[in-house]
C-alpha cells in the first residue's frame, strides 16, 4: 500500500512538471507575440509596465522600479536548490566513502566512471561535429549578423585546464564551502573526510550520526521544495526567459538554436540508451522512461547542480543504483561530465565560423573538440560557464574577428532555450553512467531497474 501511494505520488510530480513545462512555453510565447504587437504600435510604455510588474530584474535595478513577480519566484525557488548543494555533497559522499571501505574498491569504481564519462564525450562530440559540419555544407548557417551586438559580448579569459587539479584541494577548508562554484573541491574534501572516518572507525561514530542526520534534513527539505515548490517556479522561469528576448535577437540565430536543440535530444535519446545496452546487455527502455524527469527538470531549471537532488533520488529508488556509488559517481558527474556542453561547442564553433565567413575543415572541427573536452572539464568557476567557454575554444583556434564576437554575443544571448536541451544531455549522462558502473560493480538491483510502472 505504501509503495503504490509513492509510485502514484511520483507519476502526480511527473505530470505536474510537464504541464509546468507545456504551459511556460503556451504563455511565455504569447507574452512574446503581445510585447511585438504593443512595441510595433508605439505602445512601449503598456510592455513595460507589465514588464515591471512580472517579469523584471529586480536586482538590476537602481531603485524600486518594478515588482518582477516571476523573477521573485524563480529565483526563491533556484536559491533554495543552491543553498542545499553543498551540504547536501559533502554528507552524501563522504558518508558514501564510508559505505566503500575499502579503497581499492574506490580507485575501481573511479576509474570506470572516468572512463564512461571519457567515453560519452568523444561520441558526443564526434556525432555533434559530424551534425554541425552536415548543416554547414547544406548552407543553412550563412546569416546576417547584427553589428550592434558586437559591444554586448561578454568574454573570458584563456586559462589552462590542468588548473583544475590544483584548485580540487582548498586551500581554505570554509572558502570551499561558501560557494557553489567550487563543487569539485567540496568533493574533495568529502572523499577525504570519508575515508578518514573509516579509517578512525568507533572514534568518528558522532561525526558520523550528526552527518546522517544532516543529510536527513537536507533530504526533506529538497523533497519539499521540487515536489511542491518546483512545478510553480518552473513555470514562471520559462514564461519569463520567452517574454524578455524579442524576435530580433532569435531571428539571427533560429537555425544554430534548432540544429543544437535536435542534436541534443537525439544523442540523449541514442547514445546513453546504447551504451547502456552495449556494456550491460539491459534493456535500456526502463531508464528511458525513469530519466525522463530527470531530464525534464534539468531542461526547466537549467542547472545541472539543482537537478543533483532529483537525479540521486531517482537513481536510487527507480533505477536500482546504490547509494554509495550513486553518492559518489553523480556528484563528480556534476563537475566533470559536460558532453552536451562539448556537443554544444561543437555546433556554435560551427555557426560562428560560418557567420563570420570563414572556412571549418574536418580537422578544425577535431581541434574543437578537444579544446572543448579539455576545457569542460576543467570548468572554472564564473556564471553561464558552458556558453562562456565558447570563447575560451574561438581563442584558440584563432577565431577573434569582430564578426566572430558578434556570432558569439549572439549564441550567449541566446544560449536559455538550446541550454535546456543541452543540460538535459548532462543530468541524463550522469544516470546513464551510474547504472553502468553500478552493473559492472555487481550491485545494480535488476529487479527495481526492469519494473516498468
Amino acid at each position: 500500500m505504501a509503495n503504490e501511494k509513492k509510485e502514484k505520488k511520483r507519476g502526480s510530480i511527473v505530470k505536474r512538471m510537464i504541464i509546468a513545462v507545456i504551459a511556460g512555453f503556451v504563455v511565455g510565447f504569447l507574452c512574446l507575440v503581445l510585447r511585438e504587437f504593443l512595441n510595433g504600435n508605439g505602445n512601449e510604455g503598456v510592455w513595460n509596465i507589465v514588464d515591471a510588474i512580472f517579469f523584471q530584474d529586480i536586482t538590476a535595478t537602481d531603485g524600486f522600479e518594478g515588482l518582477g513577480l516571476l523573477y521573485i519566484i524563480g529565483q526563491l525557488f533556484m536559491r533554495g536548490l543552491q543553498m542545499a548543494i553543498v551540504p547536501l555533497v559533502l554528507t552524501s559522499l563522504s558518508l558514501a566513502m564510508c559505505s566503500l571501505a575499502n579503497p581499492e574498491r574506490l580507485g575501481k569504481i573511479a576509474g570506470k566512471t572516468f572512463i564512461t564519462y571519457i567515453c560519452f564525450y568523444a561520441v558526443a562530440a564526434a556525432l555533434a561535429g559530424a551534425a554541425a559540419y552536415f548543416v554547414r555544407s547544406m548552407g543553412w548557417f550563412n546569416v546576417n549578423l547584427p553589428n550592434e551586438m558586437a559591444t554586448e559580448a561578454v568574454t573570458m579569459e584563456g586559462y589552462n585546464p590542468l588548473t583544475a587539479i590544483i584548485t580540487a584541494v582548498p586551500s581554505n577548508l570554509f572558502s570551499a564551502f561558501t560557494s557553489n562554484n567550487e563543487i569539485l573541491a567540496v568533493c574533495v574534501v568529502a572523499i577525504i573526510m570519508g575515508l578518514c572516518m573509516t579509517f578512525l572507525g568507533e572514534k568518528a561514530d558522532p561525526l558520523k550520526k550528526v552527518l546522517e542526520n544532516l543529510n536527513d534534513i537536507i533530504q526533506m527539505f529538497l523533497n519539499f521544495l521540487i515536489d511542491r515548490v518546483g512545478p510553480v517556479a518552473i513555470f514562471c522561469m520559462i514564461c519569463r526567459t520567452l517574454a524578455v528576448y524579442g524576435v530580433e535577437y532569435i531571428r539571427p540565430t533560429l537555425v544554430w538554436m534548432i540544429t543544437t536543440i535536435i542534436v541534443s535530444l537525439v544523442l540523449v535519446s541514442t547514445i546513453y540508451p546504447i551504451g547502456i545496452f552495449l556494456t550491460t546487455r539491459l534493456n535500456p527502455i526502463p531508464f528511458l522512461k525513469k530519466s525522463f524527469k530527470i531530464g525534464l527538470f534539468a531542461a526547466a531549471t537549467n542547472s545541472s547542480a539543482a537537478t543533483l537532488p532529483l537525479n540521486t533520488k531517482t537513481c536510487i529508488n527507480e533505477l536500482g543504483c546504490t547509494e554509495e556509488i550513486s553518492s559518489f559517481v553523480l556528484p563528480t558527474g556534476m563537475t566533470i561530465n559536460m558532453n552536451g556542453t562539448t556537443a554544444m561547442h561543437m555546433i556554435a564553433i560551427t555557426f560562428i565560423a560560418t557567420a563570420a565567413g570563414i572556412d571549418i575543415t574536418p580537422s578544425t572541427l577535431v581541434m574543437a573538440a578537444f579544446l572543448s573536452i579539455c576545457t569542460a572539464m576543467g570548468c572554472p568557476a564564473i556564471p553561464v560557464a558552458g556558453t562562456t567557454m565558447v570563447y575560451v575554444i574561438m581563442s584558440g583556434l584563432g577565431m577573434t574577428s569582430e564578426l566572430c564576437m558578434i556570432g558569439y554575443s549572439l549564441v550567449l544571448a541566446m544560449n536559455y532555450l538550446p541550454g535546456m536541451a543541452v543540460i538535459t544531455l548532462n543530468v541524463i549522462g550522469d544516470a546513464a553512467t551510474n547504472v553502468i558502473v553500478n552493473f559492472k560493480e555487481g550491485v545494480l538491483n535488476k529487479e527495481m531497474y526492469n519494473k516498468m510502472d
